[in-house]
């Protein structure tokens, strides 16, 4: 049985062989992303038919970020789609002119915190004001939170910060940066296992390559969602 706290990323060439690892998933999984990497290749229609035909739940990995009246406008095409997720850059401004955008739909906007590959010494490098990067991941959520947003991205390193702010209450943590144990890293800098990902209190994880690499990604999938439903898992205050 899938369980849709697991979201599996679709970062395969096109929208043939997406629809191809779809069914190979089947009912193990319910809950797909699609991102840039994608959009050339046939991203919206993967993602209509994913949506309209197999009923799945589509999280769109767009990363908006421009003036406010261009994301507004770019938010309010995308929410024709009746999709579930989009993300945008987490600056206020731009989560308040999504959310406008999305008015009417039931697209939850999700606001990108700092991306789960980067470390301070890029942040360095990109001219970003100093502090930790646990605490400007939290600052920049409690930012978007005051600015509608229905949620954040973040690594699951900062989740259970992210959790305790009063501002959280009701609002969605989904985590990229998730790696089973043993799992090649790949890109991502700020990791945790599925198990302490959902134990620091996230909602959704993303997870790409390990399913999608794997021999048998279906059964990649459910090992996955075994470790999210065991109880190393639970968390705390659910104990």
């Amino acid at each position: 049985m899938a369980d849709d706290r697991l979201i599996v990323a679709l970062d395969v060439p096109n929208a043939l062989a997406g629809l191809q690892l779809a069914e190979t998933l089947g009912d193990a999984v319910s809950f797909y992303k699609i991102g840039l990497g994608m959009l050339t290749g046939g991203g919206l229609a993967l993602a209509n038919e994913l949506k309209q035909e197999q009923g799945k739940r589509i999280f769109l990995d767009m990363k908006l970020f421009d003036i406010g009246a261009t994301v507004e406008a770019a938010v309010r095409g995308l929410a024709q789609y009746d999709l579930d997720f989009l993300t945008v850059h987490g600056d206020p401004y731009v989560v308040r002119a999504a959310k406008e955008g999305a008015a009417g739909s039931d697209l939850k906007i999700l606001a990108v915190t700092i991306l789960t590959s980067l470390e301070r010494s890029d942040l360095d490098g990109a001219l970003i004001k100093d502090g930790t990067v646990a605490d400007l991941v939290v600052e920049r959520a409690g930012r978007a939170f005051d600015a509608g947003a229905d949620g954040v991205i973040a690594s699951p390193n900062e989740a259970a910060l992210i959790r305790a702010l009063p501002e959280a209450s009701g609002r969605l943590i989904v985590t990229p940066g998730v790696r089973p144990a043993g799992s090649d890293l790949g890109d991502q800098k700020r990791v945790a296992t599925p198990a302490n990902a959902v134990k620091n209190g996230v909602d959704h994880i993303v997870v790409g390559r390990p399913v999608w690499k794997a021999a048998d990604p279906r059964a990649a999938a459910q090992a996955i969602v075994a470790e999210m439903q065991s109880p190393q898992a639970v968390q705390p205050n659910n104990s």
